[in-house]
């Protein structure tokens, strides 16, 4: 499903604009500029744009083949035993 973003705090600028290029959603609304006009536009726009809504679909299919939490794990295991080596 295509993600209408409106950043406000931390990462969220980077994630929206990461959606945006990825085609997985229109551009980011910053919170500064949100307007009733501005979101009602890109709810019309998101579910109406078919090269969206198939980006949106890939980029899902994708997130959800992955094992997040086991390379999550793997990860924090891996850089937890390069800490513990170098002591």
């Amino acid at each position: 499903v295509p993600n209408i973003v409106v950043p406000f705090t931390s990462d969220q600028p980077f994630w929206g604009r990461r959606v945006h290029e990825l085609g997985a959603g229109p551009e980011p609304i910053p919170a500064s500029r949100l307007s009733a006009e501005k979101l009602a536009e890109a709810i019309v726009e998101a579910p109406e744009d078919r090269e969206m809504r198939q980006s949106a679909r890939q980029l899902g299919e994708g997130i959800r083949a992955e094992n997040g939490v086991g390379e999550a794990v793997r990860l924090v295991g891996r850089y937890v035993g390069q800490r513990q080596a170098g002591r």
